[in-house]
């Protein structure tokens, strides 16, 4: 296998970075999506009730299924690729959002509006940081979640690492399909380990530390 991984090893670092690059960009679309729609719903129980509730149902669709779903209006390559992975990413986020949103301290907000705060700068300046850590801990979630599902994008031709597992299953028996398959699995995880460990860094670099657990 070692031997396999030097040979590709050019092909194996190229298809990382497109998986990386994939599962970022759709990671943060996906944060601002669900940013927007946690701020307009988390004052409202109704809202943050019915936003929870399609967060958990959203995450019960199997990939394949969604993926499937898209070939038709879309077709093969980067866009179904791209509209799954955003999906996926943004249900732990939007619930993370809300969750974080509507658990500051009432106390807290109504202080910064006595002292002439706006609304807006008092969800700027003290909601969003203060909910901030629940936030990025949805978003690291999100991120390790989707890296699986990237690589099942390869379904549909998407970029990424899935190429390497998909063509290894789709021989398997032949020669070097298990090393092609086990390739692109450690890849994926080791991509995940390190990006999770840049989550940590930006948390460390973006959370008070005052409220840093």
């Amino acid at each position: 296998m070692w031997d396999y991984v030097l040979e590709r090893r050019g092909q194996i670092l190229y298809l990382s970075y497109q998986h990386a690059s994939l599962v970022i960009q759709c990671v943060v679309l996906a944060t601002v999506i669900a940013l927007v729609v946690a701020v307009l719903v988390y004052r409202s129980p109704r809202l943050s009730s019915l936003a929870n509730s399609t967060s958990a149902i959203g995450l019960t669709i199997p990939s394949f299924a969604l993926l499937g779903i898209l070939l038709a209006p879309f077709g093969f390559g980067v866009l179904p690729a791209v509209i799954a992975v955003t999906f996926y990413a943004a249900l732990p986020i939007l619930r993370n959002a809300v969750v974080g949103l509507a658990g500051v301290d009432r106390a807290t907000v109504e202080s910064a509006r006595g002292i002439g705060m706006s609304r807006i700068a008092t969800l700027a300046r003290v909601e969003l940081p203060l909910a901030w850590p629940v936030i990025l801990a949805g978003i690291r979630v999100s991120t390790q979640m989707v890296m699986g599902v990237a690589a099942v994008a390869a379904y549909v031709l998407g970029p990424g690492l899935g190429g390497f597992i998909f063509s290894g299953l789709a021989r398997l028996g032949g020669a070097n399909s298990v090393y092609s398959t086990l390739t692109g699995t450690i890849a994926v995880v080791l991509l995940a380990l390190v990006v999770d460990l840049l989550l940590v860094l930006v948390g460390r670099l973006t959370i008070p530390r005052g409220i840093r657990a």
